[in-house]
C-alpha cells in the first residue's frame, strides 16, 4: 500500500501500525515524538493498534522547549 511519510510518498506493507512505523522510518527520540495521521492527532497509547490505510497522511510531530 502507499501511504506518505513527513510529505515522501512510500510503499508499506499492508497492516502497518503507527509503533511499526515510527520503528521503520528510524524516528529520531520516539518517546518525544507526536504523530498525526490525516491532520488528526494519534494518542501514544494508540499507536500499537491504529493500522494504516492506503493513502493514509502521516507526519511525525517533535514540540520542542526553549526560549527566554
Amino acid at each position: 500500500m502507499n501511504i506518505t511519510v513527513a510529505g515522501e510518498k512510500k510503499e508499506v506493507k499492508d497492516g502497518l501500525t503507527v509503533a511499526e512505523l515510527i520503528v521503520q522510518e528510524d524516528v529520531e527520540t520516539p518517546e518525544y515524538v507526536t504523530v498525526s495521521v490525516n491532520e488528526e492527532f494519534v494518542e501514544k497509547e494508540d499507536f500499537s493498534a491504529l493500522t494504516l490505510k492506503d493513502g493514509d497522511v502521516v507526519e511525525f510531530v517533535y514540540f520542542m522547549g526553549g526560549g527566554r
